[in-house]
């Protein structure tokens, strides 16, 4: 086995999000992060195809091997798990972020034939990657050197105790990536002042919450255009309510205030007339109901059901001069959690309603449309849904990837068996999860608007609809991506398929590949029926 260092975005990379500042006794931690002596059974690493990666990745060592198994050794594979760690100490090559130990195999099938799943292969196979967490510094320097533990204990293989050992210090100081030790026996420095430090701090700083989150839960927190997107929305649609109860804009509170957050004072001055009442019904950890809190006299509600979840954005708040509850959690309201869309009180209507559109998997989320149709009751004259209405973008694309990541090819890919008829009748009609700025893929057509879902005012959508699409270059159209733009209103819009985005994209792949022409027109007949869209290609012709 052999690992690699690159990049991988696995921890939340900012303190200051649309004005609300992470306070320093939160910590962010993907569910990888694991540790041996806790006696957890989880996955310590996810898996993701390299060769793919948006942007690339930069190697920061040189390969390096880990771990050598003979599986033909009973005995060997009998201790395999018994054994202690081993360690590894690795040289830098490249300076830059530590951000993941990037791991993959070559099994040497005879003394002649091998296979690699590397990166650098053309492999049907991922790559593990374990990502690095919790250090003080990641940055890295030829000469310095990481040091790390293997080991396949509980049968998985294990990448632990990732440190930095800093060549430019005389004394070497280890930023450990293990879970965080007693301040009675902190070994360095840095961890000594950052105790003493926090002796000055409010009881809430004191109280340190570490909050797991899923990686599409960290890779929202570092969408920044998403959270500004909505603070811009929200406070437009308030103002439009109540100019007069929106506060002014405030710097995010610097680390002297953060000290004395726990004196309860808020940005808006304390008002006996009724707030704006907000719900967010997002999926999973969502940091919007906070953000909502800073724009003036709101009661924001949030839906969040994991209670360290509950924790944090009480820790939050409350480090950004929340009043003591200011944010509400919504289930706690409810026996039914089904029963999520009510009024905040039996004589009040919401102002603004958030929902969760669209799956981090590229997909519209189920029973969207009933659940807009709810809302819409609920909310008072003037309130708005979030996103007011959705964009469906698709275009023509030729990807042999896709093509045969889709069904089984021919008859000679498998030892010559055709075994194609019998697989290809369980293939799936759309892929999800797909990147499209690394998918292996040639444009063959501008993007093209393919469907509009108005949450506002459905009685302007449509069930179904064709749309024509010229062909820009001349090829083999195997595919129809699509993703979306949600329109908060008509100036904010957050696009999935977006740099910044933690949405995937998904795509229709056809079961006969068209040969087209520059100049030619495809007809793409899109249907949309209780949250689920199909799109054919019903017709072509040649001009």
């Amino acid at each position: 086995m052999h690992g690699s260092i690159y990049f991988c975005n696995q921890r939340v990379g900012t303190k200051d999000i649309a004005g609300v500042h992470l306070p320093a006794n939160v910590k962010f931690q993907s569910p990888t992060y694991s540790a041996v002596d806790r006696g957890e059974a989880v996955e310590p690493y996810t898996t993701e195809m390299m060769s793919w990666i948006p942007g690339g990745y930069l190697p920061l060592t040189e390969c390096f091997e880990i771990m050598k198994v003979d599986f033909n050794s009973l005995q060997e594979l009998r201790g395999l798990a018994a054994k202690e760690p081993h360690p590894l100490r690795i040289p830098a090559v490249k300076e830059g972020l530590l951000d993941a130990v990037m791991v993959w195999f070559v099994l040497q099938l005879d003394d002649e034939h091998s296979l690699s799943t590397s990166p650098a292969e053309e492999t049907c196979w991922e790559q593990a990657v374990y990502p690095v967490q919790a250090l003080a510094d990641y940055w890295i320097k030829p000469g310095d050197r990481v040091t790390m533990e293997a080991s396949c204990q509980d049968c998985y293989l294990r990448i632990q105790s990732i440190n930095i050992l800093h060549l430019e210090h005389e004394m070497e100081v280890i930023h450990n990536c293990t879970e965080s030790r007693d301040p009675l026996s902190l070994g360095n420095e840095a961890e000594l002042c950052s105790a003493l430090a926090n002796l000055q701090t409010s009881r809430a700083d004191a109280l340190q919450q570490t909050c797991v989150l899923e990686p599409t839960e960290i890779a929202l927190l570092n969408n920044i255009p998403y959270h500004e997107g909505f603070k811009m929305a929200m406070r437009r649609v308030l103002s439009s309510l109540a100019p007069e109860k929106l506060c002014q804009p405030v710097d995010p509170p610097c680390q002297d205030t953060e000290m004395n957050s726990g004196s309860g004072q808020s940005a808006a001055a304390p008002s006996t007339s009724d707030p704006f009442y907000v719900l967010d019904v997002s999926e999973g950890f969502s940091l919007l109901p906070v953000i909502a809190g800073t724009l003036g006299e709101v009661k924001p509600y949030s839906s969040v059901e994991k209670d360290q979840h509950c924790v944090t954005l009480d820790l939050i708040s409350e480090a950004n001069h929340f009043p003591k509850e200011t944010l509400e959690f919504w289930l706690r309201h409810t026996e039914d959690e089904a029963a999520v869309l009510q009024r905040p009180k039996s004589d009040k209507l919401w102002s603004i309603i958030i929902l969760d559109v669209i799956e981090p998997s590229g997909l519209i989320q189920q029973e969207i449309m009933e659940k807009a149709a709810i809302s819409r009751c609920l909310l008072q004259s003037g309130g708005k849904i979030f996103p007011q209405y959705v964009l469906m973008f698709g275009m023509l694309v030729e990807s042999q990837t896709l093509v045969e990541e889709s069904a089984v090819q021919g008859t000679e890919h498998t030892l010559g068996l055709n075994i194609a008829p019998f697989i290809n009748q369980f293939q799936v009609p759309i892929r999800v999860f797909l990147d499209l700025s690394s998918l292996p893929c040639i444009p063959l057509s501008q993007p093209v608007e393919l469907l509009r879902l108005d949450l506002m005012t459905p009685y302007l959508n449509t069930s179904s609809r064709e749309v024509k699409v010229r062909i820009c270059r001349s090829g083999r159209v195997t595919a129809v991506p699509f993703w979306f733009h949600l329109c908060l209103d008509d100036e904010v819009r957050l696009d999935t398929s977006g740099e910044a985005s933690h949405w995937k994209q998904a795509a229709v792949v056809l079961d006969n590949p068209i040969r087209v022409q520059v100049g030619e027109e495809l007809v793409l007949s899109v249907e949309h029926h209780k949250s689920n869209v199909s799109i054919t290609v019903k017709q072509w012709a040649r001009l």
